[in-house]
């Protein structure tokens, strides 16, 4: 999917969320193209604008799969390299490198970030690679390490996953310390269309609540107002501690299992914040995407662009109708518009969204 197009995108990374699914997607695509952009006003609309060190790490990544620094180069507005805080980048990328790396974060940021970075690149590379991340596992604002597991084979259209997660060491905020190992296979006959229409029969439905570090109590106290508000048995209602040594962390996750899809739903404790509060956003959450139809829930509407736009240019064009179209999901479109020829049509659909590409 080289294009030799010589120009340099200009991406405003105060558009529309503003936040630093921007700066992901086009390091992914612009390795993937071979097009180099500039990206200004990075995090525009965060509390801390600019690079913070999961993007830094971000960043460091896309160089690492792109051939390294003598051949991808990610530099500021003066042609230094980028640091913590930096608001303007410049990124020209190398050819993709497939091969055995490691990344780490360095902090309590998610990990699960820089995998979404380098996914698509290294799934279109040709051949396998093998990732160590190092870093946050279950983070508030990122994909955890489960929904991505959980996830893999949908972001591959019912055929076989392009990848597979093992999680190694569970990482919360605010130590971090996760190790999540992942094996990408780029699949021999190219991406298959992503068509998610319906749900299919729910099949299984579960909580597990990860703890460690924290009160004595607090997993029985989350997991009873869960299994009570949806009049769930004991067996769906799994308490996972952790090693001491994983936290402190708490993530009470909700996994619901239907014949042609899944849904992963988190809520974290938080200091200052019951552990009934906990459970109950989650109930409501819970309640909230079993009440609709639409098979896909708003983040997995987000992380499906990037695949189904691949796919779409391989001559596979997908759809799927989502619960809802977060302004996140909205401009992950806009800026993937920027790097590859189609456009994302999304039209209301029975209380979500149907999207679907056009080229």
């Amino acid at each position: 999917m080289k294009n030799e197009r010589d120009k340099t995108i200009e991406i405003d990374g105060s558009q529309g969320e503003g936040g630093g699914q921007i700066l992901r997607t086009a390091l992914a695509l612009s390795l993937i193209t071979g097009e180099a952009f500039s990206l200004n006003n990075i995090r525009a609309k965060r509390p801390k604008p600019g690079l913070m060190r999961q993007h830094l790490a971000c960043v460091q990544a896309a160089v690492a799969v792109g051939g390294g620094a003598e051949h991808c180069k990610a530099v500021d507005v003066d042609g230094a390299a980028v640091q913590i805080g930096t608001r303007q980048l410049h990124f020209a990328p190398g050819a993709v490198r497939a091969g055995d790396l490691e990344f780490a974060v360095g902090s309590a940021g998610s990990c699960m970030l820089v995998l979404q970075t380098v996914l698509w690149p290294l799934v279109l590379a040709g051949q396998p690679s093998s990732l160590v991340l190092r870093g946050g596992t279950h983070n508030p604002m990122a994909p955890s390490a489960t929904f991505l597991s959980r996830m893999a084979p949908f972001f591959s259209g019912g055929a076989q996953a392009v990848y597979t997660l093992d999680m190694v060491r569970h990482g919360f905020y605010p130590a971090g310390g996760g190790e999540v190992r992942v094996r990408i296979a780029p699949p021999p006959d190219g991406l298959s269309a992503i068509q998610m229409m319906e749900r299919g029969a729910l099949l299984e439905a579960w909580a597990e609540c990860l703890h460690a570090g924290i009160p004595k109590g607090v997993a029985n106290r989350e997991l009873d107002v869960l299994g009570r508000a949806l009049g769930w048995t004991d067996a769906q209602l799994r308490d996972r501690g952790l090693r001491s040594n994983e936290g402190p962390g708490n993530a009470l996750q909700v996994i619901l299992q239907f014949e042609h899809v899944a849904e992963v739903l988190t809520a974290f404790g938080e200091k200052g914040v019951s552990a009934e509060e906990v459970a109950r956003q989650l109930v409501r959450e819970v309640q909230s995407y079993l009440a609709h139809r639409a098979p896909v829930g708003e983040h997995l509407a987000d992380q499906l662009m990037i695949p189904m736009a691949l796919a779409a240019l391989q001559g596979r064009a997908g759809q799927f109708w989502a619960t809802s179209l977060s302004e996140h999901a909205r401009t992950n479109a806009r800026v993937i518009e920027q790097f590859l020829p189609l456009q994302f049509v999304t039209e209301p659909l029975d209380g979500g969204w149907l999207v679907r590409t056009e080229t």
